[in-house]
C-alpha cells in the first residue's frame, strides 16, 4: 500500500500529544509497535474468523466464494485500513473512530459513531466467544462424547467470558504479552492446520473444485446475491483492526505504531487467510458430510476424515487456544472504547465506567460491562440456529460503517485535515473514496435476510436480528441524545482551542 512515512525522530511526544488533543494520561503506555500489531493481528484472527464461519461459506457460495472472496474482501479491506490508519496517526486515543468523527465532522458524527463502533465491538466479542464454544463443544464430542446443545454451549460461552474478563482486568502488560504469544500460534497454528491436511490425507480434491465449485443452500435462486452474502465470512474476519487506534493510549510512538499496526494485521492476515482456506477446501473428503457434522462444527469434521481422532483433536485445541487470543484480545478493544467513551460522558452511568483500577491502570468496569452485553447479544442462540449468523453480522453492520465515518469526514475536509507522521499523500482522496463505496455496500448486504424461509414466512428460525440490533442502537442513541446526551457528552477542545478560550475570557 502505498505510504509516506516520516522518521520517528518527527513524531512528538506521546503524552504530550494526548494532552494536546485534550487528554491528560490515566492508562499504562507499556505497549510497543509489535504489541499494537498484534492486538489488531489476534482480534482479526483467522484461525477464529474463517473456522466459525466455514460452514456458512460452505453454504452461501461454496469453495469459489470462499477462495475469491477472500481476495476481493482483502483489497477492499486494505482500503479501509489505509484510511483508517492516516487518520489515526493524526489522532492516536482510546475514542479512535468516534474520537475522529468528532474532530472532522463535529458532535452529532461524534456521538453516532462510537455507538456504531460499540455496536460492532460487543458483536465481535459475542461472535468470537460464542464461536470459541462451539468448538469447545466439538472437542468435548470428540474426546468424551459430549452432546454439545445450545444450552451446553450457552454455559460454556459464558464461562469464557469470565475468563477473558479476569485476564483484562490484570492490566495491559498482561494483554501486550499474550497478544505477542497470540500473533506465534495463530502463523505457527494455520502451518500447522495446512501441513497437516497436506501430507496426512491420501486424497485431495482438485483445483478445479477449489476455486470453481458453487453451492448454494441458502433457498435464494439469485446467484449473484448468494455470492454477495458469501462474502460474510472474510466481512467478518475483516474486522476488529481499529483495535490497533483503541489501544493507542498505551502504545509507545502511537502516531506511527498504532497505522503501522493496522496494516501490518491486515496484510498479514489476508495472507495466512488464504492459506488457510485453500488448504481446508483441498482436505474436503465428504462435503455433505462436512456440513452435516455431529460435531457441529464442520472444520472439526474435516479434521476428522482426514487425520483420524487424535489428529483431529489436536487440530481442534490448537484452534480454540487461537480463539480465546482472539476474544481476548477484542474484549481489551471493546472495554478502552466503554473507558473512552464514559470519559467523555456518553453512556449512560459514565461515572461508573471511566474509572481505572489504581493498582495496575486497567478499566475493571468497562471490561465488566462489555462481557455483560456480549452475553446478552449471543441470548437467540438459545432457540434459533441463524442466530450466530446474525451476531456476526451485528459485528459488521455495526462496526464496518463506524470505519467509513471518519473516512467520509476526512474526504469531506479536503486540505483542512492535517495528517500526522503516517500519511498516504496523494492517494489518500482515491484511496478514501473506494473505501466508503465499498463500506456503503456492505452495510446494506448484510441488512438483507441470510436465508430464504420455508413458504416465504419469517420465523424465529430465519429472521435476521441484525438489522433490528443496528436499529434499536440507533434509536437508544438518539433517545439518550435527546434526554441527557446532548447536555453531558464533552469531548474535550483541542490545546490550542482552550488556549484561546481561556485568552478570550481574560479580555473580555
Amino acid at each position: 500500500m502505498p505510504a509516506l512515512e516520516k522518521s520517528a525522530n518527527a513524531l512528538a511526544d506521546d503524552d504530550a500529544l494526548l494532552a494536546d488533543l485534550g487528554y491528560q494520561p490515566e492508562l499504562s503506555r507499556k505497549m510497543g509497535s509489535f504489541g499494537n500489531f498484534a492486538i489488531s493481528f489476534s482480534v482479526i484472527s483467522v484461525l477464529s474468523g474463517c473456522m466459525t464461519l466455514y460452514g456458512f461459506g460452505l453454504t452461501t457460495g461454496g469453495p469459489a466464494v470462499m477462495l475469491w472472496g477472500w481476495v476481493g474482501v482483502g483489497a477492499m479491506v486494505m482500503c479501509v485500513g489505509a484510511a483508517l490508519a492516516e487518520i489515526t496517526s493524526a489522532y492516536p486515543t482510546s475514542g479512535a473512530l468516534y474520537y475522529m468523527a468528532e474532530r472532522l465532522g463535529g458532535r452529532r458524527w461524534g456521538w453516532y459513531t462510537g455507538w456504531l463502533n460499540l455496536l460492532g465491538l460487543l458483536g465481535a466479542i459475542a461472535g468470537i466467544d460464542y464461536g470459541a464454544a462451539l468448538f469447545c463443544g466439538a472437542f468435548a464430542n470428540l474426546q468424551w462424547g459430549f452432546s454439545p446443545t445450545p444450552g451446553k454451549t450457552m454455559l460454556i460461552y459464558l464461562v469464557i467470558l469470565v475468563l477473558h474478563a479476569l485476564v483484562n482486568m490484570s492490566g495491559v502488560k498482561l494483554v501486550d504479552l499474550l497478544n505477542s504469544i497470540s500473533v506465534w500460534w495463530h502463523m505457527g497454528g494455520v502451518a500447522v492446520i495446512v501441513g497437516a491436511l497436506t501430507f496426512k490425507p491420501a486424497h485431495h480434491r482438485s483445483a478445479h473444485f477449489v476455486f470453481t465449485t458453487f453451492a448454494n443452500g441458502t433457498g435464494w435462486s439469485s446467484r449473484f446475491y448468494v455470492v454477495a452474502l458469501g462474502l460474510l465470512l472474510a466481512q467478518y474476519t475483516f474486522s476488529g483492526y481499529d483495535a490497533s487506534a483503541h489501544l493507542s493510549e498505551e502504545t509507545t510512538q502511537a502516531q506511527i505504531s498504532a497505522p503501522r499496526g493496522i496494516m501490518r494485521a491486515i496484510g498479514w492476515s489476508w495472507v495466512a487467510g488464504f492459506v488457510l482456506l485453500a488448504g481446508m477446501t483441498f482436505a474436503i473428503q465428504d462435503y455433505a458430510g462436512t456440513l452435516a457434522s455431529d460435531t457441529g462444527v464442520p472444520p472439526a469434521q474435516i479434521f476428522l476424515d482426514a487425520l483420524g481422532a487424535t489428529g483431529a483433536k489436536l487440530l481442534l485445541a490448537l484452534v480454540i487456544v487461537a480463539m480465546l487470543f482472539c476474544g481476548n484480545a477484542e474484549t481489551a478493544a471493546c472495554s478502552r472504547m466503554v473507558f473512552a467513551f464514559s470519559r467523555d460522558r456518553a453512556l449512560p452511568g459514565w461515572r461508573w465506567w471511566r474509572r481505572v483500577s489504581g493498582r495496575n491502570a486497567a478499566p475493571k468496569q468497562a471490561v465488566w460491562l462489555a462481557v455483560t452485553v456480549a452475553a446478552v447479544l449471543a441470548l437467540p442462540s438459545l432457540y434459533s440456529p441463524v442466530a450466530y449468523g446474525a451476531v456476526t453480522a451485528i459485528n459488521v453492520i455495526g462496526i464496518t460503517p463506524a470505519y467509513a465515518i471518519p473516512i467520509f469526514l476526512r474526504l469531506r475536509a479536503g486540505s483542512e485535515f492535517v495528517p500526522g507522521p503516517w500519511t498516504l499523500g496523494r492517494w489518500s482522496r482515491p484511496i478514501g473514496v473506494v473505501a466508503v463505496v465499498w463500506v456503503a455496500c456492505v452495510t446494506v448486504l448484510f441488512c438483507l435476510p441470510q436465508t430464504r424461509p420455508a413458504h416465504h414466512l419469517v420465523t424465529v428460525q430465519s429472521f435476521n436480528y441484525a438489522p433490528v440490533a443496528l436499529a434499536v442502537v440507533l434509536v437508544l442513541a438518539t433517545i439518550w441524545w435527546w434526554t441527557a446526551g446532548r447536555r453531558s457528552y464533552d469531548v474535550p477542545a483541542l490545546a490550542g482551542q482552550q488556549e484561546l478560550a481561556r485568552y478570550a475570557d481574560e479580555v473580555v
